[in-house]
């Protein structure tokens, strides 16, 4: 018989007793639109708003031992997280989520306490992101990228020396500088070497920051000494 656990900031269930079923987390986000009447119109005029909400994903979960002391450990654990954390389950073994615990934490337990039911509640960013997308790549001039989702990634971007980089048909270019490095965050929207800011430093021919599409999306770059992308591929 499999446990199937989740693990949490780091976490594994397990580790405090806690079993859980993945009933909870097959559902996918809304889509956000911008409803707007149109006087003499039927219907509704829908503005894509080119992002999804978050989600509500939920494990329900129980203790089948040394409850008293397991539940104790594990709700203070989940409670003790701010913000969003990595979330993992064995259901999903090849994504994780970003995803934050901010619910009330209520128990039903059997006769005399000796274990007990409960649903774990997580609010998540709507992304799955995959794993395999966490590998950074060592990018070659003419390389081409492929990006295994319907969804375009918002890559990590570090380049090394100055020099101009095409990603599709998007070009982005880098100034003299004096650093080891820059990383492009795409998904921040920020430039960076480590704690100093570099966006002075980094120009993008269309004025936005490159993303990589759906499937095969050539590379080429001239003037850095090496160019490395974390993709950070996902899905719904």
């Amino acid at each position: 018989m499999v446990n199937h656990y989740l693990t949490f900031a780091g976490a594994n269930s397990l580790d405090y007793g806690v079993q859980i079923s993945g009933g909870g987390t097959y559902g996918a986000p809304e889509r956000v639109y911008e409803v707007v009447e149109v006087p003499g119109r039927n219907g509704n005029l829908l503005i894509d708003q080119n992002r999804y909400q978050n989600i509500l994903v939920t494990y329900p979960a129980f203790i089948a031992r040394r409850f008293s002391e397991n539940v104790e450990g594990w709700r203070n654990w989940l409670l003790s997280h701010v913000g969003y954390q990595r979330l993992e389950d064995t259901y999903h073994p090849e994504e994780y989520r970003l995803a934050c615990y901010n619910d009330i934490f209520s128990v039903e337990t059997t006769p005399a306490n000796l274990g007990g039911r409960f649903e774990i509640n997580f609010t998540a960013k709507p992304q799955r992101f995959l794993k395999s997308g966490e590998t950074e790549i060592s990018v070659t001039s003419g390389m081409v990228l492929h990006n295994p989702t319907r969804f375009e990634a918002k890559p990590n971007i570090r380049v090394h020396g100055s020099g101009t980089l095409t990603i599709g048909d998007q070009t982005v270019t880098v100034a003299a500088n004096d650093k080891e490095y820059i990383d492009i965050d795409v998904d921040m929207m920020d430039c960076r070497s480590g704690n100093t800011n570099m966006n002075s430093y980094v120009t993008f021919a269309n004025g936005s920051f490159p993303v990589i599409p759906s499937g095969d999306t050539g590379v080429t770059f001239s003037g850095f000494s090496a160019v490395e992308i974390t993709p950070h591929w996902w899905k719904l």
